[in-house]
C-alpha cells in the first residue's frame, strides 16, 4: 500500500533543479554601497567638483571653486544657479580673471571696439561658447534695470572666501590689512559700489555676516565695474565673533556711523591694519558690532544732509586712509 503524499502536494510536480538555489541571489544583495557626493553628477558636491575641474582645465588663475584643504563660505543657492555678467568692463574684467563662464553672449551688430574684440579673442581661446543674440533678449538678460552694452557673460554662484584666510594671505604679503566689513547693507548695488572703492583705494577685501546681507549677484557685479573679479569677498558666519578674532590679531575695527566719537580727518589708527564696518544708512551699526568696535568714527558732512549712503561712506573713509597710508610711506 503506497503511502499518502503530503497534503497540498500535487502529482508530476517538478523535481528541483540542482543549482537553482542562487537564482536570486543578485536581486537579494541591492545595488551596493552609496556613491559618495561628489561622484553623483546631480548632487551639488558633484556640480562643484566638476566645476573644479573645468576650471583647472581652463588654467585658471583668478577665484577657483574650493577645494577640500582650503576654508570657504557659501550661501545657500539653488543647484542651477548661475549669475548674469553685464557691461563691458564687468564681463573683460571677469573674463581677464578666468571666472570659469558658460556662455559669452554678444548682440547682432554690436559696435567692435577694443574691449569687444578682446573679449571675443578670450573667449575663443579658452572655448567658452559664444552665442549672438537680439538686443530684446540681452535686455532680458540684464534685467529691469541693466545696462549690458551688447554683451553678457554668464558665470557660476560667486565662491566666497573665508576671512581668516584673506588676513592671512595679506600678513603672508608683508602688507597692512585693510578691509571693509557690512553690517545689515542690503543693497547689492551698495555692496557692488563698495568693491569697487575697496579696489580703487589700495583695500584687501570685502567681508559680508552670512544673514541679512547683500550678495555678489548681477546687480553687484554690474556696480563693481568688474572689480569683483579682482577684490575677494568673504562670508563671517557670525559678524560679532570675527570682528573679535581680528581685534586678536591686532586688527583695529573701525565703526562707521553719524554719531562717532572719533572725527575722520582725526583718525589716528589709518595706518594700522585696520577693518572698516559700514552700516545700513537706516538703522546703522547694530548694537553689538558697535560695542566691538575699537572706535566709533563720523565723516563731517553738512548739517543739510542727513546721511550718506554706505556705499558713498565707504568710498570716503577709504580714501582718507589710503591718504593717511601715502602720506606716511612717502
Amino acid at each position: 500500500m503506497a503511502k499518502p503524499g503530503r497534503p497540498g502536494a500535487a502529482k508530476g510536480g517538478k523535481k528541483p533543479v540542482k543549482g537553482t538555489g542562487g537564482k536570486n541571489k543578485r536581486s537579494l544583495e541591492g545595488r551596493g554601497p552609496t556613491p559618495k557626493a561628489e561622484d553623483r553628477a546631480w548632487h551639488p558636491a558633484g556640480k562643484r567638483k566638476a566645476a573644479a575641474e573645468r576650471y583647472a582645465a581652463a588654467g585658471g588663475k583668478g577665484r577657483a571653486p574650493s577645494s577640500s584643504g582650503q576654508r570657504s563660505t557659501s550661501r545657500a543657492k539653488k543647484d542651477d544657479d548661475t549669475e548674469t555678467v553685464t557691461g563691458r568692463n564687468s564681463v573683460l574684467e571677469a573674463l581677464r580673471a578666468k571666472i570659469p563662464a558658460t556662455a559669452f553672449y554678444i548682440a547682432q551688430r554690436v559696435e567692435m571696439d577694443d574691449r569687444v574684440k578682446e573679449m571675443l579673442s578670450i573667449a575663443t581661446h579658452r572655448e567658452i561658447p559664444v552665442m549672438e543674440v537680439t538686443r530684446p533678449e540681452l535686455d532680458r538678460m540684464a534685467g529691469f534695470d541693466g545696462v549690458h552694452q551688447g554683451v553678457a557673460l554668464k558665470v557660476p554662484p560667486y565662491e566666497y572666501a573665508h576671512p581668516q584666510d584673506l588676513l592671512e594671505q595679506v600678513i603672508d604679503r608683508g602688507h597692512t590689512p585693510l578691509f571693509v566689513a557690512l553690517d545689515g547693507v542690503t543693497d547689492p548695488r551698495n555692496l557692488g559700489a563698495i568693491i569697487r572703492s575697496t579696489a580703487a583705494f589700495g583695500g584687501h577685501g570685502v567681508i559680508l555676516p552670512q544673514r541679512r546681507s547683500a550678495s555678489v549677484n548681477s546687480a553687484a557685479w554690474k556696480t563693481s565695474a568688474g572689480a569683483a573679479a579682482r577684490i575677494p569677498v568673504a562670508i563671517a558666519a557670525n559678524l560679532t565673533a570675527m570682528l573679535k578674532e581680528f581685534k586678536k590679531q591686532g586688527v583695529f575695527v573701525l565703526g562707521l556711523d553719524g554719531g562717532g566719537d572719533v572725527s575722520l580727518p582725526a583718525l589716528e589708527l589709518a595706518d594700522r591694519p585696520v577693518v572698516i564696518v559700514v552700516g545700513s544708512e537706516g538703522k546703522g551699526l547694530s548694537r553689538l558690532v558697535t560695542e566691538t568696535c575699537d572706535q566709533v568714527v563720523s565723516i563731517p558732512i553738512s548739517a543739510a544732509t542727513e546721511s550718506l549712503n554706505a556705499g558713498i561712506a565707504a568710498s570716503v573713509a577709504l580714501y582718507q586712509v589710503a591718504t593717511v597710508r601715502g602720506q606716511k610711506t612717502s
